[in-house]
């Protein structure tokens, strides 16, 4: 009995310092020992975030460039047949620095975090891929840490599974603001309510899991995944865990954090001197324990992924040019490196592409 063939896709959000760099596609086929990287769309400056829709067919992705209004969103049209890529509209950011991109479940709006900018906008999506701006909010206030927290910075935007609510976290001002989103108004944002962290957290990614009641937070500058209920709307802290050891001495950064396919697993990265992967496991009481901590086979792991099927993780590190392999026990979600790896400029991010 042969094996079935799999090839594993993700494109590769990067930031870029020469025209001929890009969006990339990875392609990964453990069977026949190949793992790739092409750029499949050059010329776009600093596109550091990128996703694409259910069926692959439209592909959105930022600029994250200083001008006059801060940077662009760029959605472009999908060729599975040869996986190229053709822009279809281009509109500003409303903010400067944007870096983070979310799309409505229905796939009609698009979201944009603005870092610098302290600010998200909205979009709509139009039949032939074309974004219309319709929203931009301005985040106000500051916290404790002086040097990261002296303004609003915005780092993710995401909407709940239902659609409706989008939650945003707001790392300069220590708060995760929870919008409602009504399809129908002229204006689809408006504020429900904001959940405040601990003073200096910084609140950067966050992800529901996929009943939507629960989510997972991780805070970048105490390098902590905060775990909470979400229920109409609201936010009901329940657990906190440290990505870093007690004893541990030198910089953090918690970057991104995944659930496994199955649910079982919740992972993190952590940047900074640490550069680790974390692994959290689901209790048979709901909480969760660190299971382990691994290194990220790099530098600064900005960003990871999973495979769909659970079976592998590749962490996207910034700083060492390249994106590493680890095989995932199903049965208890720990990592092992593997020797695959590739080297990709400055890949920044990584999603997961279905067809």
């Amino acid at each position: 009995m042969t094996v079935p063939s799999v090839t594993y896709s993700f494109l590769v959000g990067t930031y870029t310092d020469e025209a001929n760099q890009g969006i990339n596609q990875l392609d990964f086929t453990p069977s026949e020992n190949k793992l790739e990287v092409q750029t499949i769309f050059p010329g776009i400056q600093n596109p550091s975030f990128v996703l694409a829709t259910a069926a692959g067919d439209k592909v959105f992705s930022l600029e994250e460039i200083d001008h006059v209004q801060g940077g662009n969103i760029v959605s472009l049209s999908r060729s599975s047949q040869n996986d190229s890529l053709t822009k279809l509209s281009q509109v500003p950011s409303f903010g400067d620095h944007p870096c983070y991109l979310a799309l409505s479940p229905d796939e009609a709006f698009l979201t944009v975090a603005n870092y610098s900018g302290g600010s998200l906008s909205a979009y709509q999506i139009g039949g032939n891929g074309e974004l219309a701006h319709i929203q931009t909010i301005q985040h106000e206030g500051s916290s404790v840490n002086k040097s990261r927290q002296n303004a609003p910075h915005v780092h993710s935007t995401v909407f709940s599974p239902d659609g409706k609510f989008l939650l945003a976290a707001d790392l300069g001002t220590d708060q995760i603001y929870v919008y409602g989103f009504d399809a129908t108004a002229k204006e689809p944002l408006s504020l429900n309510n904001t959940f405040k962290a601990q003073p200096g957290d910084g609140p950067r990614h966050l992800v529901f899991s996929s009943d939507g009641s629960e989510i997972f937070a991780v805070e970048e500058l105490t390098a902590v995944l905060e775990i909470f209920d979400f229920k109409e709307g609201k936010l009901t802290p329940k657990q906190r865990i440290s990505l870093i050891a007690d004893d541990y001495e030198g910089e953090v950064g918690a970057a991104e954090v995944r659930i496994s396919p199955d649910g079982k697993n919740i992972y993190a990265s952590n940047r900074g001197d640490a550069n680790s992967l974390s692994v959290f496991s689901k209790k048979d009481d709901g909480s969760y324990s660190l299971i382990q901590q691994t290194s990220c086979g790099g530098i600064m792991p900005r960003n990871f992924n999973l495979t769909a099927d659970g079976k592998y993780l590749l962490s996207a590190n910034q700083a060492s040019n390249d994106i590493v392999v680890f095989e995932r026990d199903v049965e208890t979600g720990k990592l092992t490196q593997t020797s695959w790896k590739v080297k990709v400029n400055k890949p920044v991010y990584l999603f997961r592409l279905n067809s």
